[in-house]
């Protein structure tokens, strides 16, 4: 497929969530800005880096993590803190922040994801301290974002480092990629 045409309909997609209006609060605002800035930072850099095969693995991670959230979103209903709806968990904010970050660090480095995770915690921090989520529902949204992209997203170059846990215990994944 034509990768101006994903292009344009990631782009097209991005753009149709509105931001609130100039009436919410700093932190919703700052928070709505970074669920689109940190996701179109890391396709950005699939661009700058004319990284085809990174640019596809970020549309099936992205495209994964919208899915997913907008299904548990739909199944669960759960009431949010502050009883606006019911559509509580996952946070999508975060799940769509996490994302993002997740794909700059697996991707890319920690170089570009430490920062980017930095701004996707602030992201779910604020949700939380806005009352529009509790703990468990910003938690599912940032696993259901990294998941997404340590799925879908393979190294870039250079040596990736990854932490591991299963049943037999925890540890670090070193991978060459040069």
């Amino acid at each position: 497929m034509n990768t101006r045409i994903i292009s344009f309909a990631v782009a097209a997609l991005l753009s149709t969530t509105p931001l609130h209006s100039a009436m919410a609060n700093t932190d919703d605002t700052g928070a709505d800005v970074l669920r689109l800035a940190l996701p179109a930072a890391a396709w950005g850099m699939t661009q700058y880096l004319n990284d085809d095969s990174g640019a596809k693995q970020f549309y099936y991670s992205f495209a994964t993590t919208i899915a997913s959230t907008y299904a548990l979103k739909s199944a669960i209903h759960k009431n949010r803190p502050d009883g606006s709806d019911n559509d509580a968990f996952p946070s999508g904010h975060t799940a769509m922040a996490f994302q993002g970050a997740a794909f700059l660090q697996r991707r890319y480095g920690w170089q570009y994801g430490a920062p980017a995770y930095a701004l996707a915690s602030y992201v779910g921090y604020s949700r939380v301290n806005n009352d529009h989520h509790d703990s468990q529902d910003v938690l599912a949204g940032a696993l259901i974002g990294i998941a997404a992209s340590f799925y879908f997203a393979e190294p870039f170059y250079g040596v990736q480092v990854t932490p591991t846990a299963g049943l037999n215990g925890v540890g670090i994944k070193f991978r060459s990629t040069w």
